[in-house]
C-alpha cells in the first residue's frame, strides 16, 4: 500500500510539472532578471519531458489494464459457455437454446437498465441455471411424456444443487441466487422457496419468463414447437401469475427484433463427441478403484447417486428386455432392486383369476410370503394391484395371512407399486422392511420406474409363456399335447435313470370313434373325446401326465408305477370311461390300452412308446373280434399286455 501510495503521489507531481515550470517562469519574471528567468526555463525543460513521458508510459498501462480485464471477462465467459456445453451432453436442450436465452436475458436486462455486476450475473446464470440437473437421473429429464409426482420431486432438486455447485464459485456478482429462484413464479406457487412477487431476485425473474419462452418456442420429446407469436400468448395469459407483468411486458414489446437477431446467429459446433469410439488403448490388470470422499458435498453427493441410479436401471432394463421367461426376469429384478432401495422382504405377486399369486418371494419370512393368496382388492398388496396406486409405508399386518409371521420377525411397513402393462395390471411389486416408515418418497419414485418396465416385462414373459401352452397344449381338449408329452418323457426318463426308478407308459385309444363321427357328426365326436379325456384325469394323481396324442390316441405317464401296478391301473381306466354316458345307444364308450415300464420294457422314451403302442393294437383288434363274436352282448376285454 505505501508503494502504491508513492507512485501515485509522483503520478500527480509529474501531472502538475508543467504549471509548476509556468509557475517558476512567471517568478523569473517578476524578479525583472533575465537570468534568473533563463536559468528557470532550462530547469524546467526535463520537468516537462518527464510528465509527458510518464503520461504517456500511464496511459499505455491503462490500455493494457483494459485490454487484459477484457480478455479475462471473454476467458471467463468462454469458460462458462464450455461448462454450459458439458450440460447439454447431460439434458436434452440444445446449445442452440442456451445461445436464444442468453440473447433475450441480455436485451431485457439492458432495456432495465440493470447495472453493470448484476448484467454480468445474469448472463452467467443464463447459461447456467440448468447445472443441477446432473443430479437428477437422465430417464427422467429425457422423459417423453408428463412426469410423475415423485419424479417432479426429484427434478426440483436441480435449482438448490445448482445453487450448492456454483456457490463454490464465488462469482464476483450474484449468480448463485438466480440460479436457486429462476423456478419461483409470481403469485408465490414455484419452488424450491416459494418466494412472491419482488422477492424473487430480477436476475431470476428475467430467465424464468425468458426459459419458458424459449422452452414453449422450441422442439421437446412431449410436444412440438409453438410459433413465437403462440408463446407470446401463453406468457400474456401467465403474465401476473407466474411471471413478472413488467417484464412479461418488455419481452412482448422487443421479441421480434430479438427472434430477428436469433435467426442471425452464427452457426458453431455445439455437440460433443460423446459416441466416438476409441479403438486404442490396452485393458487395465485390475479393476479401477475409486476412493470417495466421506465429506463430499450433497450436491456432488446428488449426482453420484443420479450416476449409479441410471447405470442400474440401464442394466435393469437392458436384462429384462432380453428375458422371455417369468421365473428367469423376477430374481433379476429381485437382485437389482436391493442395489437402489433397501429392505428385508421382496415379493412378486402375479394375477392369477380373482387373486394375487407370490410368484417370486426372498428375505425375511419368505416361506410364508410365498403361500399367501391375496384376494385383488383386499390387504395392501391386494388394494394396490386392485386400484392400480401405490402405498408408501403401509402396513404389513393388514396382507391376509399376516398374523401367522413369528412375532421376532414382524414386518413395520411396505413400500408397493402396481405392476402395469399395456395389457393392465398384472400384479404388484412389494418390499417389506422390519422398520417402521422405513421407505423414502426417492425410493417410491424409484419403485414406480420399475414397476412400469418390469410390468411390461412381465407381460411379455406371461404372454410368451401363454403361447408355449398353447403350443403344447390340445386345443379341443386341454390337455398337453404331443409336443409338451415329447419334453416330459426326455424329462421323466432322466430323473429314473439318475434315481433308478421305475415308470410306466400308457397308451390309449378310443374304440368306435368313427363310427360316432359318421352316425352323429364331428361335434358329436369331439364331445366323446373331451368326455374321455376327463375321466381319465379323474383317475390320475396330481404328478401323473396325461397327453392328447392327436386323433383318437391319449398317452399316460405314471412315474414311479412299477409293472405289476399296471393290471389294476388298467381296470380303473377301462371301468372310469365304460361309467359315461354312451354317444350312441348299441355302442357304450370303451377304450383299447397298451402299457410299457422302465426299465423292465425298455430304456428309450421312444423304445416304451412303440412298444406300449403296440400292445395297444393288439388290444385294439382283440376288441373288435369280441364285438364280431358277440355282437348282441358287447363286452369289454381288458388285455394283460
Amino acid at each position: 500500500m505505501g508503494r502504491k501510495r508513492v507512485v501515485g503521489q509522483q503520478n500527480r507531481f509529474l501531472e502538475h510539472a508543467p504549471l509548476i515550470c509556468a509557475a517558476l517562469l512567471g517568478v523569473g519574471l517578476v524578479a525583472d532578471g533575465w537570468q534568473v528567468t533563463v536559468l528557470m526555463a532550462l530547469m524546467g525543460i526535463p520537468v516537462v519531458f518527464l510528465a509527458r513521458r510518464s503520461r504517456h508510459l500511464n496511459l499505455a498501462r491503462m490500455q493494457a489494464e483494459r485490454r487484459h480485464a477484457g480478455e479475462m471477462a471473454e476467458l471467463h465467459l468462454r469458460t462458462i459457455e464450455a461448462l454450459a456445453v458439458a450440460i447439454d451432453a447431460k439434458d436434452n436442450t440444445t446449445h442452440e437454446h442456451l445461445r436464444r436465452v442468453l440473447l433475450y436475458v441480455e436485451a431485457i436486462g439492458v432495456e432495465m437498465k440493470l447495472p453493470e455486476p448484476e448484467m454480468n450475473a445474469l448472463r452467467a446464470a443464463g447459461l447456467l441455471h440448468d447445472i443441477g440437473k446432473l443430479a437428477v437421473p437422465e430417464y427422467i429429464i429425457s422423459k417423453p411424456g408428463r412426469l410423475t409426482e415423485e419424479e417432479f420431486e426429484k427434478m426440483k432438486i436441480h435449482t438448490v444443487v445448482g445453487a450448492e455447485i456454483l456457490e463454490r464459485v464465488q462469482f464476483p456478482y450474484p449468480v448463485v441466487p438466480i440460479v436457486r429462484s429462476h423456478h419461483e413464479r409470481w403469485n408465490g406457487t414455484g419452488y424450491p422457496d416459494g418466494l412472491k412477487g419482488t422477492e424473487i431476485p430480477v436476475g431470476a425473474r428475467i430467465l424464468a419468463l425468458v426459459d419458458c419462452f424459449d422452452a414453449l418456442a422450441s422442439d421437446r420429446q412431449y410436444r412440438r414447437a409453438l410459433s413465437p407469436e403462440e408463446a407470446i400468448k401463453v406468457i400474456r395469459q401467465e403474465s401476473g401469475k407466474a411471471f413478472d407483468p413488467f417484464i412479461a411486458g418488455i419481452l412482448e414489446r422487443i421479441y421480434p427484433e430479438m427472434e430477428a437477431r436469433a435467426l442471425n446467429l452464427p452457426q458453431i459446433r455445439s455437440g460433443l463427441s460423446t459416441k466416438v469410439k476409441i479403438e486404442k488403448g490396452a485393458a487395465p490388470q485390475v479393476g479401477l478403484s475409486v476412493e470417495t470422499n466421506r465429506d463430499a458435498s450433497s450436491a456432488i453427493n446428488s449426482i453420484a447417486q443420479a450416476k449409479e441410479e441410471l447405470r442400474i436401471l440401464y442394466d435393469l432394463t437392458q436384462a429384462l428386455g432380453k428375458s422371455l421367461s417369468v421365473d428367469d426376469t423376477l430374481p433379476v429384478l429381485a437382485e437389482e432392486l436391493q442395489k437402489l432401495i433397501r429392505f428385508d422382504t421382496v415379493a412378486i405377486y402375479l394375477v392369477q383369476g380373482p387373486n394375487l399369486v407370490p410368484r417370486l418371494v426372498d428375505g425375511v419370512n419368505d416361506y410364508l410370503l410365498s403361500r399367501w393368496q391375496i384376494p385383488v382388492g383386499q390387504g395392501l398388496s391386494g388394494w394396490v394391484a386392485g386400484n392400480g396406486k401405490c402405498s408408501l409405508n403401509g402396513n404389513p399386518s393388514v396382507e391376509p395371512g399376516y398374523d401367522q409371521c413369528p412375532a421376532e420377525c414382524q414386518l413395520r411397513s411396505a413400500l408397493s407399486v402396481p405392476l402395469d402393462s399395456s395389457n393392465g395390471i398384472v400384479g404388484a411389486l412389494t418390499l417389506y422392511s422390519r422398520t417402521p416408515a422405513a421407505f423414502t418418497v426417492d425410493n417410491l419414485r424409484i419403485l414406480k420406474t420399475i414397476g412400469l418396465k418390469a410390468g411390461q416385462a412381465i407381460n411379455n414373459a406371461l404372454l410368451h409363456e401363454q403361447l408355449e401352452r398353447n403350443a403344447e397344449t390340445d386345443g379341443l381338449t386341454g390337455l398337453p399335447n404331443a409336443r409338451a408329452l415329447t419334453a416330459r418323457l426326455e424329462q421323466e426318463s432322466k430323473r429314473a435313470t439318475r434315481h433308478e426308478l421305475p415308470y410306466t407308459v400308457f397308451v390309449i385309444d378310443l374304440n368306435s370313434l368313427k363310427k360316432i363321427n359318421d352316425q352323429l357328426g364331428h361335434l358329436a365326436g369331439n364331445q366323446a373325446l373331451q368326455r374321455v379325456a376327463a375321466a381319465l384325469r379323474g383317475c390320475l394323481r396330481e404328478y401323473d401326465f396325461l397327453a392328447r396324442m392327436g386323433g383318437d390316441e391319449f398317452v399316460v405317464l405314471l412315474p414311479g408305477m412299477p409293472a405289476e401296478a399296471t393290471a389294476e391301473k388298467r381296470i380303473e381306466l377301462s371301468q372310469a370311461v365304460q361309467a359315461l354316458e354312451p354317444a350312441l345307444p348299441d355302442t357304450p364308450l370303451s377304450i383299447s390300452m397298451g402299457s410299457a415300464t422302465f426299465p423292465a420294457d425298455g430304456s428309450t422314451p421312444e423304445q416304451l412308446l412303440g412298444l406300449a403302442d403296440r400292445r395297444m393294437y393288439w388290444h385294439k383288434r382283440e376288441f373288435y373280434k369280441s364285438r364280431a363274436a358277440s355282437a348282441a352282448q358287447p363286452s369289454e376285454m381288458v388285455s394283460t399286455q
